[in-house]
């Protein structure tokens, strides 16, 4: 592929939208987000807050712990969190500053401040509007269908930033992304093979570097401390030392570790923090493995990063599909270029991995991403094991279809038509409807 190319160029700007670091689970980060704008633009401490949001962000907010607010779970907490302690500039790390003194704000925020949570149905599956009100004055802030996406502002009933007129004013001057993103439908795998065998690296040499630093390290930090389930300690105690097992359990206990509140970034894909481990850990696992050479390393990322953000682009940034499938089964397809391969082999390992494991459901970010995390690893590696030994699964078997594409555009049919009404179900039982 040729630097000039659309595609190319598209590619990269992709990873760069797609890669991007966060602390903490992405959902309540998002809240905390939209709260510190609110707080910012409101100019002081609010007297009463009100957090509008769609159902899946209460299934993605509900269960997980907030970095830095000394274990507290939900979206009450992510709200106040940004509003005492946070920093808008920083988006997805708009927590990550927090010290002492604020954290005992919080708490002492919250036991004062009277907080309303909604949930609302706007068509939007990503919704989020925080209102925060004093005596004289009152903020809206919502983001919405991504996690950055502020798409207006509203202060005592004046628009002051509306996505897609251009009119912003002072303290708005710092939303720099508007509603769209790159075109994902450039995607394909030939061609996402085609980037990464022949992309110059230095143009995507930082993004990676970062991505494989913290991700390792909080999936170490998972292996080394007590958090969630301990998904990844289980699995070396079970199952041994392996790369097989090692791949799987050390993404599991980045995940175990994120989801219960560690502070240490992520780098994020397709919106998710424990997909940006999940496409990234057990890949950097088998290269160390195989003594892979860095170049080699840095080219699996980009064939595992972007094919999961393929294989997402059809479902959608939450649903009820489990987005570590898509992830577990991406890091297969990287396992195998590691390991040599080529096109027929990375389709083989996609397709099989995904006949496998597509039917997991997402009920939430919580310590049982984990295993999620750890099953979907697990099927990536074992699709590539079947294309080794000359077995598959063929057209016609359940959701396979003819071909790698056709069978990702029926994984996105699953994901966003056929499971609407599962995710529905899941947020009433969640909410004990």
């Amino acid at each position: 592929m040729e630097k000039q190319d659309l595609k190319f160029n598209t590619y990269v700007q992709i990873l760069k939208e797609e890669l991007i670091p966060a602390t903490g689970c992405t959902e309540p980060i998002a809240i905390a987000y939209a709260s510190a704008k609110a707080r910012e633009v409101l100019g002081a401490l609010p007297e009463s807050v009100l957090v509008e949001v769609s159902g899946n962000i209460i299934k993605n907010v509900k269960s997980v712990v907030v970095p830095n607010t000394g274990g507290m779970k939900g979206i009450e907490a992510a709200a106040i969190a940004g509003i005492v302690g946070g920093n808008a500039d920083k988006k997805l790390e708009v927590i990550s500053d927090i010290d002492e003194n604020q954290k005992r704000k919080i708490r002492d925020f919250l036991s004062k401040i009277p907080i309303t949570v909604n949930q609302i149905d706007s068509g939007e599956i990503f919704d989020i509007l925080v209102t925060l009100a004093d005596r004289e004055n009152n903020v809206s802030v919502r983001i919405s269908r991504f996690h950055t996406n502020i798409v207006s502002i509203v202060k005592n009933g004046r628009i002051l930033y509306s996505a897609g007129t251009g009119e912003e004013v002072r303290n708005c001057d710092d939303i720099t992304e508007n509603s769209g993103l790159s075109d994902k439908s450039l995607l394909n795998l030939k061609d996402i093979i085609d980037f990464a065998d022949t992309c110059d690296l230095d143009d995507v040499r930082e993004l990676l570097d970062l991505q494989i630093r913290s991700n390792y390290q909080i999936a170490e930090e998972g292996i080394r401390g007590d958090y969630g389930a301990n998904i990844g300690s289980v699995l070396i105690h079970a199952n041994g030392n392996a790369v097989q097992n090692r791949a799987a359990a050390m993404a599991a206990a980045g995940s175990d570790a994120r989801m219960s509140g560690c502070e240490l970034p992520v780098i994020i894909n397709s919106g998710s923090g424990n997909q940006g481990i999940t496409v990234s850990v057990p890949v950097v696992e088998y290269a160390k493995e195989l003594n892979s050479s860095e170049d080699r390393l840095y080219r699996a990322l980009l064939i595992s990063n972007l094919t999961a953000v393929h294989e997402k682009t059809g479902i959608g940034r939450l649903s009820a599909y489990c987005g570590a499938v898509s992830a577990g089964c991406a890091a297969g397809c990287g396992i195998a270029y590691l390991q040599g391969e080529g096109y027929e082999a990375l389709a083989h390992t996609l397709v099989n991995s995904l006949a496998v494991v597509s039917g997991i459901i997402c009920d939430g970010a919580k310590p049982s991403c984990a295993a999620k995390i750890a099953s979907s690893v697990q099927a990536g590696i074992l699709g590539y094991q079947m294309w080794k030994d000359g077995q598959e699964f063929k057209r016609g078997d359940g959701i396979v279809n003819s071909d790698v594409e056709a069978t990702i555009v029926n994984v996105g049919r699953l994901g966003r038509e056929g499971m609407r009404e599962t995710d529905k179900e899941i947020v009433s039982m969640m909410l004990d409807k």
